[in-house]
């Protein structure tokens, strides 16, 4: 598979907020309707709802793909919440891992004035981190 990072940073640059950027551009890979991917992914965007306080949009939408993933949506008893918290968690952890934090916040530099990652960088990065934790299994 050819990596769609980048389209992810086209969208992010068309407009669409960080999360809907990464949600929506592999979003098709695991069947799942881009609208209904872009409307649930909107107020995940700057730290939630704009508010630079909380996890990276990018982060936050990668994560939203791990749930589309591995989720078995039994709704009677809900049975694959780990297996989804595991590839999430490892979606973070390398993030955090190359950019010292997933904390919009910090990464933006809102308190210290320096910027750890660009908005587009970390797209790139979240997007990166969609194909090497959860599409690693399909041909590159």
């Amino acid at each position: 598979m050819e990596s769609k990072a980048e389209q992810a940073v086209e969208k992010y640059l068309k407009g669409y907020n960080c999360a809907q950027a990464v949600a929506c551009t592999y979003c098709g890979l695991f069947g799942a309707d881009e609208k209904v991917m872009f409307q649930a992914a909107e107020g995940l965007g700057r730290g939630m709802a704009g508010t630079f306080e909380g996890t990276c949009g990018a982060v936050a939408g990668a994560c939203m793909l791990a749930g589309l993933k591995t989720s078995t949506a039994n709704f009677e008893k809900p049975d694959s919440k780990m297996k989804t918290y595991g590839l999430a968690k490892e979606i973070i952890r390398r993030f955090e891992e190359k950019n010292q934090t997933i904390s919009c916040r910090e990464l933006k530099g809102i308190d210290t004035k320096k910027v750890i990652c660009s908005c587009p960088d970390c797209v790139r990065d979240a997007a990166r981190l969609v194909e090497e934790v959860l599409l690693k299994d399909q041909e590159q």
